[in-house]
């Protein structure tokens, strides 16, 4: 079965944070965009939204067609999709809201249009359950914000046909995006269960008073942060064998892993826990709005990225290695 991977209308369900920016990032590579959201003010919201992440974006660069204009916020599901072809569903990760969404959804949706969800962790075999010819539906679950991170996990469920996650990640490839694709349904799929992992180990140094939230963020950002915004760890660690590379390296550092270093279940969320936390990254903003953060982690994203670029043309690495 073919599916429709040229794309000219992109369907946004949800205007969140996640789902204004997916509806950016359509908008920026010249789609024509339909949103639905029944929240009270979700359409002006959805359009603030877009306007105070439109400068990255343009400085990023637009493609041919885009503007903003090109949005319009519907009130019923069906008008939404009706017409679409490609789906993006962000609504609120609630599995029984999922699953009678997904049963509209695919009714009213052309039977060949791709369905994809921006869950970060329920199952789709679970939420499509009600799904009207589920071999097209997926998951797409990216990475905020999305108009300028690349990485978006492609999961397909039971039913989902192999050829449907292909169509997907092509779908996501013209979005200029960096589909990867998870090849067993598990909760929390990729990347955040790696997050997830960190997030239980700095709880605990909070917890137990090792470490500030901004030490611990410190801790990252300058070390293994820095590596990781061009180098995974399976490869940092091959280098850190030296010439004999990661056999060397599992040698003389796998009996490490033995040691008692860290503490994978996660300590009991306390008030005096949460109050930590909430004092740390308060500490941490100082006298800066969320909003100055948001264009500041921006600049930085974009500032980064292009410097990894020009790095591996300059030294003959293929741009999508």
């Amino acid at each position: 079965m073919s599916f429709v991977t040229e794309i000219k209308t992109f369907a946004a369900l949800g205007s969140g944070v996640i789902g204004s920016g997916w509806v950016a990032r359509a908008l920026a590579h010249g789609l024509d965009v339909v949103a639905w959201d029944p929240a009270p003010g979700a359409e002006a919201q959805l359009r603030g939204r877009i306007a105070k992440c439109w400068p990255a974006l343009e400085k990023q660069g637009l493609k041919a067609g885009a503007s903003q204009s090109r949005l319009r916020c519907v009130a019923t599901v069906e008008e939404c999709v009706a017409q679409a072809d490609f789906i993006q569903e962000s609504a609120p990760e609630t599995l029984s809201l999922k699953i009678d969404l997904h049963a509209r959804v695919s009714a009213a949706a052309r039977p060949d249009v791709l369905i994809a969800s921006s869950t970060s962790g329920l199952l789709p075999s679970d939420f499509y359950a009600n799904a009207k010819n589920p071999e097209r539906c997926v998951v797409g679950h990216p990475f905020n914000p999305v108009y300028l991170l690349p990485l978006v996990e492609v999961v397909g469920g039971a039913k989902t046909l192999p050829d449907a996650v292909q169509a997907a990640m092509q779908v996501y490839r013209s979005l200029s995006m960096r589909p990867l694709h998870v090849r067993k349904e598990v909760p929390g799929f990729i990347a955040d269960r790696l997050l997830e992992a960190m997030w239980r180990e700095s709880l605990h140094l909070v917890n137990d008073g090792v470490a500030t939230t901004g030490e611990i963020d410190d801790a990252i950002r300058y070390g293994a942060g820095i590596r990781w915004s061009f180098m995974g760890s399976f490869l940092i660690y091959t280098l850190a064998g030296g010439d004999a590379g990661m056999r060397h390296f599992m040698a003389q550092f796998g009996p490490a892993l033995k040691l008692p270093w860290t503490r994978l279940e996660a300590p009991e969320l306390t008030d005096g826990l949460i109050d930590s936390v909430v004092d740390g990254t308060a500490v941490q903003l100082g006298k800066h709005s969320i909003a100055d953060l948001e264009r500041y982690r921006d600049d930085c994203l974009m500032a980064v990225q292009e410097a990894v670029r020009a790095t591996k043309i300059k030294h003959g690495i293929a741009l999508d290695d």
